[in-house]
């Protein structure tokens, strides 16, 4: 599953696990042979311990064979890109070092969203028409696939629109073309996919099937997978749910009544899973069910067991 994207974009409601989710499916791309990048652009100290190494930088570090992780800060993404631009250090020192300068960047909407997608980008190999007409690649890095680890919902979907801002207002020239080059790729299904992440819970479901109707109907962003988080294994039947579920349970459980008390609150939690998961089938994905494990995930150990869910 998603062996031939070269970008995948992880988000989902906060919470849901998506630094989890995306060491594993990175560990899952990196298996199957493809040079996997993993973007951080926060939690890096989560990421660094999932993937067993003991940070992780603005370089990117290899963690395993064809495993790769960086974080990337949207000020030093910044600093990057002008540098590029201008083609000068010199030149950069002057503009951007005048703190009123540096004051005003910071307050323009959507710069460091871009900052933060825009170097994402250019890691997978992204170039504008620009730079493939003079025969320079995006990517400094020859990745097969980048995994970036995005924001929750809300932010996540503000980095996603960013580039249409950027092409509906700037003029012409290389943050255009660059935007242009990366929606390009965002909206191309043989090159990205959007990875839902989400619990089977009542919020998480509906925040998600919002989310996926947002992506693909409004955005026209392609959606490669969905991915069900922290999944408990069923303890009962469904008819030994419902017939747990209409015994009557004291509200101060004593003695005996005290196993049938949490007998009853697994099988409702059991029910609601179900019920929240059958929701999301109506969004027709491909989906991936992680187990719920005994203790939070805390090292590679466990990332490479969920990698073998993909």
């Amino acid at each position: 599953m998603l062996e031939n994207q070269r970008f995948i974009f992880v988000t989902g409601k906060g919470g849901v696990g998506k630094t989890t989710v995306s060491a594993a499916l990175g560990a899952h791309l990196a298996a199957a042979g493809r040079r996997t990048l993993v973007v951080v652009p926060t939690g890096t100290e989560k990421a660094a311990r999932l993937l067993g190494v003991p940070a992780i930088g603005n370089t990117p570090v290899e963690v395993r064979p064809n495993l790769y992780a960086v974080h990337i800060d949207p000020e030093d993404a910044m600093r990057e890109y002008g540098l590029m631009v201008l083609k000068s250090r010199l030149l950069y020192d002057t503009l951007f070092d005048n703190r009123y300068v540096r004051g005003f960047f910071r307050g323009v909407p959507g710069l460091r969203e871009w900052a933060l997608l825009g170097k994402a980008w250019f890691l997978s190999g992204g170039a504008s028409g620009e730079q493939q007409r003079s025969g320079k690649e995006g990517s400094e890095s020859s990745f097969d696939v980048v995994v970036l680890d995005a924001p929750a919902t809300g932010h996540g979907m503000e980095v996603l629109r960013v580039p249409r801002v950027i092409m509906d207002v700037a003029p012409g020239g290389r943050l255009r073309a660059d935007a242009e080059a990366a929606w390009a790729t965002l909206t191309d299904p043989a090159q990205s996919a959007m990875v839902l992440v989400s619990l089977a819970e009542e919020l998480p479901v509906t925040e998600t099937l919002e989310l996926a109707h947002t992506l693909a109907d409004e955005m026209g962003l392609p959606i490669g997978a969905l991915v069900l988080n922290m999944l408990k294994s069923p303890l009962f039947s469904p008819t030994e749910r419902a017939t747990l579920l209409d015994a009557p349970v004291p509200t101060f459980p004593e003695g005996a009544e005290v196993a049938l008390y949490y007998a009853v609150r697994r099988a409702s939690s059991e029910t609601v899973q179900e019920e929240s998961a059958n929701r999301l089938e109506e969004l027709r994905l491909p989906t991936v069910r992680l187990p719920l494990l005994p203790e939070e995930p805390s090292g590679f150990s466990d990332v490479e067991g969920l990698a073998g869910h993909f």
